[in-house]
């Protein structure tokens, strides 16, 4: 029997009519379709597809066993999502091995800062076939959002997470031209500080859910003491013009 393939299928930001034909197509016909999403929750990534899936799709939530409840440096926090990677692994081979195909669907684009790499990587090591169907990242839609371009000419631009140490932002971020930052969340302060230690409060924004209904671009310098967890941090380049 011929093996079953894994599509790892990126969504785009966050509305249907960003994501790539292809994406749609595979989506439209998946007899099962697989989404990451936190214990309680819908999934973001399955209510983008809401009114897709075909009647008698079979659908495979993957529920996290942990997200923000322990520290990422406690050993606790890989060895849990390391697990439960390795039995969702297990079940896509098992449903592949049986000649069946399985959609998994992406946020923004598959191999940008996102779950299914990990399902990717241990998929490819059990010789189980994979696809990938890159998608617009958030980024992209976020830059699009704030009406300017985000590079010219030589910029370097640099993206970084919140979560990184307050010494490596602030280093980081002096020394680029355009700047994105992602996973900003309880990171805020920390960013916020990072950005006065560099003198560039002022040429940062923020867009929160970028191509989605609650869309809202703001100056860095008008953010309160929370944002969304749909928000990036952005500055823009002011590179070589013709």
């Amino acid at each position: 029997m011929k093996q079953g393939t894994i599509y790892g299928v990126g969504l785009g930001p966050g509305c249907q009519d960003l994501m790539s034909v292809r994406s749609d197509r595979l989506i439209r016909g998946a007899s099962h379709v697989a989404y990451f999403r936190k214990k309680g929750r819908s999934g973001h990534a399955r209510s983008i597809v809401e009114g897709l899936l075909g009647a008698e799709a079979i659908e495979l939530p993957m529920e996290y066993p942990v997200t923000t409840e322990i520290p990422v440096a406690d050993p606790r926090y890989n060895a849990l999502l390391a697990a439960f990677y390795e039995s969702n692994v297990a079940r896509l081979s098992e449903i592949a091995d049986a000649g069946q195909d399985v959609v998994v669907l992406c946020e923004g684009d598959p191999f940008f800062y996102g779950s299914f790499m990990h399902l990717y990587t241990r998929l490819r090591e059990r010789r189980v076939p994979v696809s990938v169907v890159p998608g617009i990242t958030g980024m992209s839609a976020a830059w699009t959002a704030t009406g300017q371009p985000v590079t010219w000419g030589d910029d370097i631009m640099t993206v970084l997470m919140a979560t990184l140490p307050e010494a490596m932002l602030t280093e980081r971020i002096a020394q680029t031209d355009a700047l994105v930052v992602m996973k900003i969340g309880r990171n805020l302060d920390k960013v916020r500080r990072a950005l006065a230690r560099t003198g560039r409060e002022d040429e940062a924004w923020l867009i929160e859910y970028a191509a989605m209904p609650k869309e809202r671009v703001l100056p860095f310098r008008e953010v309160g003491d929370s944002v969304p967890y749909f928000s990036i941090l952005l500055i823009h380049g002011n590179g070589r013009r013709p």
